[in-house]
């Protein structure tokens, strides 16, 4: 009995060890995930400002900057699933740095060439780079907190949208109007420091160190078939054309439409960045205390109001109530796109939450 008792006590001790060692490692995974999630995010709003002073440069045409930035998103869907795929097989930290690596090779090269098939090209490749990321991310969420945390943590991370919106909007903005190959440069060693970042501070993943429980296989084709997943995924297709239409829109539309500098308009979407950050965080606090296990309910009131705010700020004559529409609908789409992406870590297994 005393033998059982001091066993007890030791896997006691050993727990709480293990306890206290996880949380600084927590604070530096997600401080790193963060640091380079908001460089993701500020190349993703800067390229809907650079592209104004680059049209003008190389007289462009609307379909022509619609082809830079769509090719852009082409690459990332491409590679996405891939992304995922790899995450889960040989690591999330190898597939991070590799996606770091990439988009730092191609925004340093967006800031050196000059002509529309190299910006389509490189724009191309940096989605590429980019798709790995995100389901990194969720996979390095997945393997170092407990399931009840894991929402949390995520809208954390989420919340470097308006981190990356404001720095794209206040400082990416002002080398714009200096000029917009400064801003490439810039941009180009964050991405370099985020690597960094990302290879001292996240522990490295060891996905086939598991139990041989564990090893009973989920094929890629019961992934993908799962009603629930081609649900969730529809329905973050829709969410992503509003939400990252609005991004790629609201620089131009809103220049022309009430004849505004890019420094204004840089102010005005950093203040709406500032309420995504906001609104990021908010959301993970909803899902979790006061919507857990009704997110359907809070997802579809958020989706019919920014309906209805797509519709106001398109039609309204007016600056103040334009952007009135604006800062509340990024308030809704933010909300939307946290509950959509934390969903996968309630309803799917940890060893393909990539």
């Amino acid at each position: 009995m005393s033998v059982s008792q001091g066993a007890i006590k030791k896997q006691s001790e050993a727990k709480l060890s293990v306890s206290k060692e996880k949380n600084p490692r927590g604070v530096l995974l997600t401080t790193a995930l963060m640091a380079g999630y908001s460089m993701i995010y500020m190349d993703k709003n800067m390229i809907s400002t650079a592209i104004i002073p680059i049209a003008e440069q190389f007289q462009l045409t609307t379909s022509q900057t619609g082809l830079i930035m769509s090719l852009f998103f082409l690459g990332y869907s491409l590679m996405q699933i891939p992304g995922g795929w790899l995450a889960d097989k040989i690591g999330y930290k190898k597939v991070l740095m590799l996606s770091l690596s990439l988009i730092t090779i191609f925004s340093f090269a967006f800031g050196l060439v000059g002509s529309l098939l190299m910006f389509i090209l490189i724009r191309f490749l940096a989605g590429i780079g980019h798709a790995g990321y995100p389901p990194s991310c969720s996979k390095g969420i997945a393997e170092n907190f407990p399931k009840k945390r894991r929402t949390f943590v995520q809208s954390l991370i989420l919340s470097t949208s308006g981190i990356g919106g404001i720095l794209a909007f206040v400082i990416g903005a002002r080398l714009i109007d200096l000029n917009w190959h400064y801003a490439y440069y810039a941009l180009g060693t964050m991405f370099a420091i985020s690597l960094l970042l990302v290879a001292f501070l996240i522990p490295n993943s060891h996905p086939t160190a598991k139990t041989k429980i564990e090893k009973k296989q989920v094929s890629f084709k019961s992934v993908i078939s799962n009603r629930n997943v081609i649900i969730l995924f529809v329905a973050m297709l829709l969410a992503n054309v509003a939400f990252y239409g609005n991004m790629s829109w609201l620089p131009t539309f809103l220049k022309t439409k009430f004849s505004l500098s890019i420094s204004t308009v840089g102010i005005i979407l950093a203040v709406n960045a500032i309420g995504g950050t906001l609104a990021s965080i908010f959301a993970g606090v909803l899902l979790t205390k006061y919507f857990a296990g009704k997110e359907k309910l809070l997802l579809m009131c958020c989706s019919v109001i920014s309906s209805l705010l797509f519709l106001g700020l398109v039609f309204s004559n007016s600056l103040s109530l334009s952007i009135a529409f604006l800062y509340v609908l990024t308030f809704l789409l933010t909300t939307i796109f946290v509950g959509i992406f934390s969903w996968p870590h309630k309803i799917l297994p940890e060893k393909v939450i990539g």
